[in-house]
């Protein structure tokens, strides 16, 4: 069971650090992330944008670095914590009256995820 955690984790991580990366290369993509009225052209959208990015590349840095080094209760205790943020991510969509589809679908799909693979390492 452990073995699926790390694989979760691993994905996660990686996933991640790709989603940060790719939207400050490529802000336009962000558009369908969840927040009706986006303009990707907004220049505070682009700072939010740039914060968010720079919170999601860290994060993934952080479990992969752990994947490295750490126990995989250790690693299951991150992920969990890292959970948050797509809760965070749902509500924010869901407040700004976005799509459920996006809160749901996109946001709380990963957080069920995340915490199948923390489960699957605190308790493998």
């Amino acid at each position: 069971m452990a073995v699926v955690g790390l694989i979760i984790a691993g994905l996660v991580g990686v996933a991640i650090i790709i989603i940060g990366v790719l939207a400050l290369a490529m802000p336009s993509n962000a558009a369908g992330f969840g927040i009706p009225g986006t303009r990707t052209d907004d220049p505070v959208f682009r700072s939010w944008l740039s914060v968010k990015s720079a919170r999601d590349i860290a994060s993934g840095v952080v479990l992969l670095a752990l994947l490295a080094t750490a126990s995989n209760p250790v690693i299951g205790v991150a992920l969990l914590g890292f959970t948050l943020a797509p809760i965070g991510d749902a509500a924010a969509v869901l407040c700004a009256r976005g799509p459920r589809g996006a809160a749901y679908g996109i946001h709380g799909a990963t957080a069920v995820v995340m915490l199948v693979g923390s489960f699957a390492l605190l308790l493998g």
